[in-house]
C-alpha cells in the first residue's frame, strides 16, 4: 500500500481527491488534510499567508499518523507566489516537519512538464491577471516556455469551486494555443478529475491540471507509477529519462 499525503486548502474542489485515489486502484490511498486559508482571496499577500510555514505545520501531524510515504502542499497560488526560492524552502520547511518527502503543486506542474518531455505550454488561469502572471513566471524559471496566459480575473476559490464542466471547458479552449504542446489549468480549486480525457481529446493535447499533477507528484516521490488512462496522458506515459 502505497499512502499519499495531501495538504489543502480550505474547501473547493477536494471530491476530486477521492474520485482520483479510485482511478488509481485499491494500493493507492489519498489522505487528505485541510489547511486554514485565513482569508479567501487570489491577492499576492493573502495567497503568501495561507502558505505560511505555520498554517502548514498545523496539518503536518495528522499526516504523519496516517503512516503518509510522502506529503504534497496541495496549492498552486499559495507556493508560486513565493518565487523559485521561496517555493523550493517551503517544501523543504514541509520535509523536515513531516520527516517525509515533500513537494507542492507549482512543482508538480514543473516536474509534469518535463516527465511529458515537452518545452512549451498554455496556461488557462482562474486567477485574476498578476497572480497568473506570477504562475508564468515560475514556470520560466523552470524553464518552461509560456506560449500564452489566459486569466480570469476571479478573486476567490470558493467562487472557483462551483464551476461546472461549461466553465471549464470554456477556459480551457480560450486558453490553448497552436504552439503549445501542453495545456495547464493550475487552480486546486478548480474540479478536473473527471474531465481530463474529454479535456485531452476536445484540445488534441496533453492537459495538466492542478489537482491531477498533484497527485501524480506524491506518486513520484513515493518512487511509484500507476497506469491510469482515466486521469489523463500524464498516467499513461513511460518516463523521460533526463539527460
Amino acid at each position: 500500500m502505497t499512502a499519499l499525503g495531501f495538504l489543502y486548502p480550505g474547501h473547493s474542489a477536494e471530491d476530486d481527491y477521492p474520485r482520483m485515489e479510485q482511478l488509481l486502484g485499491s494500493d493507492v490511498r489519498v489522505d487528505l488534510v485541510h489547511t486554514d486559508i485565513g482569508e479567501d482571496a487570489h491577492r499576492v499577500d493573502a495567497l503568501r499567508e495561507m502558505g505560511s510555514p505555520e498554517r502548514l505545520a498545523a496539518g503536518v501531524e495528522h499526516l504523519r499518523l496516517t503512516g503518509a510515504d510522502a506529503v504534497v502542499w496541495a496549492c498552486t497560488s499559495g507556493s508560486f507566489v513565493h518565487g523559485w526560492d521561496g517555493a523550493q524552502q517551503q517544501v523543504r520547511s514541509l520535509a523536515l516537519a513531516a520527516g517525509m518527502p515533500a513537494s507542492s503543486t507549482s512543482f508538480a506542474f514543473v516536474h509534469a512538464v518535463r516527465e511529458m518531455g515537452a518545452r512549451r505550454v498554455a496556461v488557462g488561469a482562474t486567477y485574476p491577471d498578476d497572480v497568473a502572471g506570477l504562475f508564468a513566471a515560475f514556470l520560466r524559471t523552470g524553464g518552461i516556455e509560456v506560449t500564452g496566459v489566459r486569466s480570469s480575473g476571479i478573486v476567490t476559490a470558493a467562487e472557483v469551486g462551483t464551476w461546472e464542466e461549461a466553465e471549464l471547458f470554456a477556459l480551457a479552449r480560450a486558453a490553448d494555443h497552436s504552439d503549445a504542446e501542453l495545456l495547464l489549468l493550475p487552480d486546486t480549486a478548480l474540479h478536473t478529475a473527471a474531465h481530463i480525457p474529454a479535456l485531452e481529446k476536445e484540445l488534441g493535447k496533453p492537459v495538466l491540471t492542478a489537482n491531477q499533477v498533484t497527485v501524480w507528484e506524491g506518486l513520484r516521490l513515493a518512487d511509484r507509477r500507476v497506469n491510469a488512462p482515466s486521469l489523463g496522458a500524464l498516467f499513461t506515459r513511460e518516463p523521460i529519462v533526463q539527460a
